[in-house]
């Protein structure tokens, strides 16, 4: 084997320093006047169908699924080189996320603003809308993930724009007849028209949730092709969207509140309806240009109609005494609906004990949301300041997504992993001795120890997202193909229980003065998700942590 070290550069991601083998394979196309590739794989293995513009050094083939980089005045193994993202399939991909992500942000923040403005002092129509959406999610996350799993990839993200657009629309129209006719109305109708908005809020989530899965796990594994580097690029890349639409989206319809609440859902069903066609093209670009994207998703949904097929034969085939037997169908159905058939395949997985720590941290009443947003309120916070932290913890949060590819390079994704769950229970830890520290003999109940906990908690989101992003390398890595509709939609719907959870114990210690025993159970869930993943790291490297070298360990 010969080591040579290639250095280049494509229009998109960094090619990185690569080992490579002295036997080469010819290339499988030539580019056309306008820079188009032609190219075969041996293994079927996606290509992009477009591609830069080439200088006279450098050639673009695909003799193998890893899409490589041949430089043709070398001998280099294309098999040995990652091929870059263009920068202009990136983009796309981008844009269509970041329109998915805002409108879904938006959404999500302003119906519950706009529940508070129609049913004013009361907490109840909020707290049911949210519970029920989450909940809703966890009930149909089996379709959702066979979906992705099976269905064709084009036509899965085309019904997710699509579903998430019909229902914020038809929300839209519906709260403003609430708010401007609610009076008016029996409170029989009343009741029945929040009951149709809380069924379409489950709607927009479940395809909201469809599509995130979908781009994150699914597409951006098949567009990077086994390139690391360029994975992880797209991932912090991804995740810098999601937080900056976090940040800005409930920031920007808050602001238009202040006018108006009508104005505010006004404008997000213009936001709505203007977005979907720029996002429809953009993301149809994206799979056009990629062929693996339509091979694999049709080579699915082929062998789903067979197998479909066979089995609709085979019960033809059997007598009436089976089809006219209640309990196989009513099993069949649950199995359908519910993730009964997943969770064995889920908790038997290798990636479980990292996925399912990622779920844990979702068990939290630490963040700059309604709670503990209500919580530094009551002991004395104004907006502005509330706002000026929440700002700050975002600031960290984004930072995050440059830190963690950092450290994934210096240690590996797995340490990386440890390393900032390790950060975050430390700053956890801090906090706590901070907010029972009682300096001023008012208890938790003091601007001091809100403070702690807030400069504290803002600290600890560098930690939550590095591990998120290295706990989403290690799923991507190592779930199959086949799986990974199933496998996500599985630790979604963990992670929308713990969350219910974090409502639930908000629910119980429902005054700012119980705020304590939510921040301890939240704090809890972080370590117990540090002790699961460190048992992941155990089994993975057999060790927790390298002994220094003075120290001579015997066996």
């Amino acid at each position: 084997m010969a080591r040579e070290q290639v250095e280049g550069s494509q229009e998109g991601l960094d090619i990185t320093r690569v080992e490579t083998s002295a036997a080469s394979e010819p290339a499988a196309g030539k580019p056309d006047a306008a820079g188009t590739v032609k190219t075969a794989s041996s293994s079927g293995g996606s290509q992009y169908a477009t591609a830069a513009p080439m200088n006279s050094n450098v050639a673009a083939v695909n003799a193998t699924p890893d899409h490589r980089l041949l430089h043709e005045d070398d001998d280099e193994d294309p098999a040995a080189i990652p091929r870059s993202v263009p920068r202009s399939l990136a983009l796309r991909l981008y844009v269509s996320h970041f329109l998915s992500t805002w409108n879904s942000r938006v959404f999500e923040f302003g119906a519950a603003l706009f529940l508070t403005a129609i049913y004013p002092g009361t907490l109840l129509p909020v707290s049911i809308y949210s519970l029920v959406r989450n909940a809703g999610y966890i009930i149909f996350a089996q379709p959702v993930g066979t979906w992705i799993n099976k269905g064709n990839r084009l036509n899965l993200i085309r019904s997710s724009i699509i579903g998430q657009r019909i229902p914020v629309a038809a929300s839209c129209a519906l709260l403003l007849v609430l708010l401007l006719k609610g009076e008016q109305l029996s409170i029989r109708k009343n009741n029945g028209v929040f009951a149709v908005i809380v069924f379409l809020s489950v709607l927009e989530k479940l395809c909201a949730t469809l599509n995130l899965i979908s781009v994150e796990r699914d597409w951006v594994v098949v567009i990077t092709e086994n390139n690391e580097i360029a994975r992880r690029t797209m991932n912090a890349r991804m995740r810098r969207i999601d937080l900056f639409c976090k940040l800005m989206g409930p920031l920007t319809v808050s602001l238009v509140a202040i006018a108006s609440t009508e104005i505010a859902i006004w404008t997000t069903l213009g936001m709505n309806l203007a977005s979907v066609i720029v996002e429809y093209v953009a993301i149809e670009q994206v799979y056009r240009r990629v062929s693996g994207l339509q091979r694999a998703s049709d080579t699915a949904a082929s062998s789903n109609n067979r197998e479909s097929s066979v089995v609709d034969q085979d019960t033809s085939a059997h007598g009436s005494r089976y089809q006219r037997s209640v309990r196989p169908i009513l099993r069949k159905t649950i199995n359908g609906i519910l993730p009964t058939d997943s969770l064995p395949f889920y908790f038997s997985h290798p990636a479980f004990l990292a996925s399912f720590a990622l779920s844990l941290l979702y068990f939290t009443v630490l963040s700059f949301s309604g709670q503990m947003i209500t919580y530094l309120v009551s002991v004395g916070y104004t907006p502005l300041y509330v706002g000026i932290a929440r700002v700050g913890s975002s600031i960290f949060e984004i930072s995050a997504t440059w830190a963690a590819p950092w450290l994934m390079k210096k240690v590996g994704v797995v340490r990386a992993g440890i390393w900032s769950l390790a950060w975050q229970m430390t700053c956890l830890a801090g906090v706590l001795g901070w907010y029972f520290s009682d300096f001023e003999g008012k208890g938790t109940n003091s601007i001091f120890s809100a403070t702690g906990l807030a400069v504290g908690v803002a600290l600890s989101r560098i930690g939550l997202w590095g591990f998120d992003l290295c706990a989403q390398n290690i799923i991507q890595d190592e779930v199959e193909d086949d799986h990974r509709g199933t496998f996500s939609a599985v630790e979604a719907s963990f992670q929308n229980l713990f969350e219910i959870m974090s409502y639930v114990t908000t629910i119980i210690f429902s005054r700012p003065d119980q705020f304590q025993w939510p921040v301890v159970i939240s704090v809890g869930a972080v370590y117990t998700a540090g002790g699961l993943y460190a048992y992941f790291l155990r089994k993975r490297r057999g060790h927790l942590f390298h002994a220094p070298r003075c120290v001579c360990i015997k066996a």
